[in-house]
């Protein structure tokens, strides 16, 4: 349940990229926002390039400022009751953009409203997640997010072509205002679920905490006293606390070179970056606009296979991202992703696809085997990276950065796309092909492992001076042989009556702590 209702807003987010392509054609929408010769002849109406741009890309201005803004909002309001403000913002831009009758730049206003709650979501929802989700499954219960982004494209495309003829504005209006439904469950429904330790700790209610931890790893609360695991990762929060304490957290401690927070900020922020760069929103914002130029005739359908691949190949992605880690999942997947950009730039640039099915088919094919790397490694990673990389002191501010980013370019991709396709047609492709490349090598010799670290022992990681990104997969906490050893003690003693048995000893052996705590 955390997963699903935390998830919701990135279902939100997916809703909402979605849905712009396929009303970018809607006949209605074109004719009241579009410019027409003969506002009653749909044929004579087009958008220009810069219009087009903006309805579409405004949004992602919204969700950089919203991103920014997320992380304050977060550490004053707790994270579950910032989602719920969030939540009410979107829907005030949702509602902005049904009531539009004829002024085009009302509805891109409204989109910009929605933008500001989508992407404070986009910051809050992976630091909830990673801050709450056990270390063995934080991998596949943050990957939920992007399951929930895939899940959402998919049902705007679904309901985009069961409304499109729909006579008059309800084509569009009833596709965008459908979209109230889905911030009313995560605005309500999260408040049903515990706030994050991490967050409670760090404003000193230790119990709280504690019972939020039970909560989430299926402990009664009655016996979150009685287990060792619950009191060693409040201990473990307590520390890293009190240690970051005398420094003060803010956007200018995520640049300060101390304890590698320069090198973490700048590293997410460009990752986020390049999860843009792999050319996946080329195809999901303007997806029906590419398939009716390669001479598809129900470019709908179209867009309603990329987007079932997306989301079938995301719960693979959340397999993989747990399994094999992050590295290397990134690495292969930024390869694959580039040969299949390759192959589709190269088979649009060779012949025209209109008038040549073959062509056309091997397009349709490439994007399919692109979105199929994509959704089982970019598109979960990087968000699961977002979410846990961080210290505790700056994770609300460094996520707000890296969420910032990814909507930076994805408010760049949005609005420029039209005019780098007007200019250099499918050649697009191979710009995407090498980005993917850069993506994967930045991944092999600046990322740790992360896997299957609590939170705290990944920032201990990303600090200890003899490891390095390509030997971290071999990196584990003082006290352990390796990090399969640490899995094989977990393992063996991760339930409830081992954790009372060994609470003792381990109350003796960190006391100190336990009494601060």
């Amino acid at each position: 349940m955390l997963a699903v209702l935390a998830s919701m807003g990135g279902f939100i987010f997916g809703y909402d990229t979605g849905q712009i392509s396929d009303i970018l054609i809607m006949p209605d929408f074109v004719q009241r926002f579009a410019q027409c010769t003969n506002q009653a002849d749909v044929s004579t109406c087009h958008f220009s390039n810069v219009r087009a741009g903006l309805i579409v890309s405004l949004l992602s201005i919204g969700t950089l400022v919203g991103a920014l803004m997320g992380a304050p909002v977060a550490d004053w309001l707790g994270r579950r009751k910032a989602m719920t403000a969030e939540c009410v913002i979107f829907m005030i831009g949702v509602i902005v953009q049904i009531s539009a009758s004829s002024a085009w730049t009302q509805f891109a206003v409204g989109r910009l409203i929605s933008g500001l709650g989508v992407g404070a979501l986009s910051a809050a929802v992976p630091m909830y997640q990673a801050e709450t989700a056990p270390p063995p499954i934080r991998g596949t219960l943050t990957a939920t997010y992007q399951l929930f982004i895939t899940f959402g494209i998919l049902v705007a495309y679904c309901i985009s072509i069961g409304t499109r003829n729909i006579s008059g504005p309800g084509s569009w209006r009833a596709v965008v205002g459908i979209g109230l439904v889905w911030p009313t469950i995560l605005g309500l429904g999260i408040l049903t679920m515990p706030e994050s330790p991490r967050w409670l700790a760090k404003k000193g209610k230790y119990e709280e905490a504690k019972i939020s931890l039970a909560r989430s790893r299926g402990i009664p609360q009655r016996e979150a006293d009685d287990n060792a695991y619950i009191h060693r990762e409040v201990v473990d929060m307590q520390n890293a606390i009190e240690h970051e304490r005398l420094e003060q957290a803010g956007f200018a401690a995520c640049f300060a070179p101390r304890d590698k927070q320069l090198y973490r900020t700048l590293l997410v922020m460009t990752l986020q970056m390049f999860q843009q760069l792999t050319g996946a929103n080329y195809f999901f914002y303007y997806g029906a606009t590419i398939f009716q130029s390669v001479g598809i005739q129900d470019s709908f359908v179209t867009q309603i296979i990329l987007g079932a691949v997306n989301f079938g190949c995301t719960f693979g992605g959340m397999y993989i991202m747990e399994h094999y880690g992050r590295r290397w999942p990134l690495i292969i997947g930024g390869t694959w992703q580039s040969v299949w950009l390759f192959v589709f730039a190269a088979a649009g640039t060779a012949k025209n696809p209109i008038g040549n099915e073959g062509i056309g088919d091997l397009m349709i094919v490439s994007a399919c085997m692109f979105i199929f790397g994509y959704a089982m490694t970019w598109a979960p990673g990087i968000w699961i990276l977002t979410g846990e990389t961080f210290p505790t002191r700056t994770r609300a501010y460094q996520t707000s950065l890296a969420a910032a980013a990814n909507w930076i370019w994805n408010f760049l991709l949005a609005f420029f796309t039209p005019f780098i396709v007007q200019a250099i047609e499918f050649r697009y492709g191979f710009v995407f092909a090498a980005c993917n490349l850069t993506g994967a090598v930045i991944v092999y010799f600046f990322l740790y492992e992360s896997s299957d670290l609590s939170l705290e022992n990944i920032d201990k990681m990303y600090n200890d001076p003899n490891c390095k990104p390509w030997t971290s997969r071999s990196w584990a906490p003082e006290g352990f042989d390796s990090r399969a050893h640490m899995l094989d003690q977990q393992g063996k003693a991760g339930g409830v009556e081992e954790g009372r048995e060994e609470k003792v000893g381990y109350e003796a052996e960190h006391k100190e702590g336990f009494n601060k705590a």
